[in-house]
């Protein structure tokens, strides 16, 4: 999938925060204390919103060209651009935590012997589902 470009909605509130809004991606909203940090989590928003909709399988909405004068009256417009590819290559391969249980005497050993539990799951993983590519390292 090419890079993706909509239209941000950034509403003003009087404390000089911005809430934000996507009319192309209903659902994906965000906040900044500033605009600088606003824009920044406009982007980070509209890739995990994306993400999400690939994982789920959905229709990935086209871009508009243009909002309705509700969206665009009192606030700042500003196109984003996202990299669906990349966020989805970033977040695939993020390091997640999960909970497994060893007897405590297994345990014990494999701490006596520094072993990297992580490394050795992973690989026991990949080797038990066959899965190509990732084999000796």
């Amino acid at each position: 999938m090419q890079n993706l470009t909509y239209l941000a909605v950034f509403e003003p509130s009087t404390n000089g925060s911005y809430s934000i809004y996507f009319p192309d991606l209903p659902g994906c909203v965000s906040v900044g204390d500033d605009l600088e940090t606003a824009l920044r989590m406009a982007s980070e928003a509209a890739s995990l919103h994306v993400y999400s909709m690939q994982c789920d399988n959905e229709e990935i909405p086209a871009p508009s060209i243009s909002l309705s004068k509700e969206d665009t009256e009192g606030n700042i417009i500003m196109p984003v651009t996202i990299h669906p590819e990349l966020f989805r290559i970033k977040k695939d391969n993020e390091r997640i935590k999960t909970n497994t249980t060893i007897p405590a005497w297994l345990k014990r050993i494999a701490e006596e012997q520094k072993v990297n539990y992580s490394s050795i799951l992973e690989a026991a993983l990949i080797d038990y589902l066959q899965i190509p590519g990732h084999g000796e390292r």
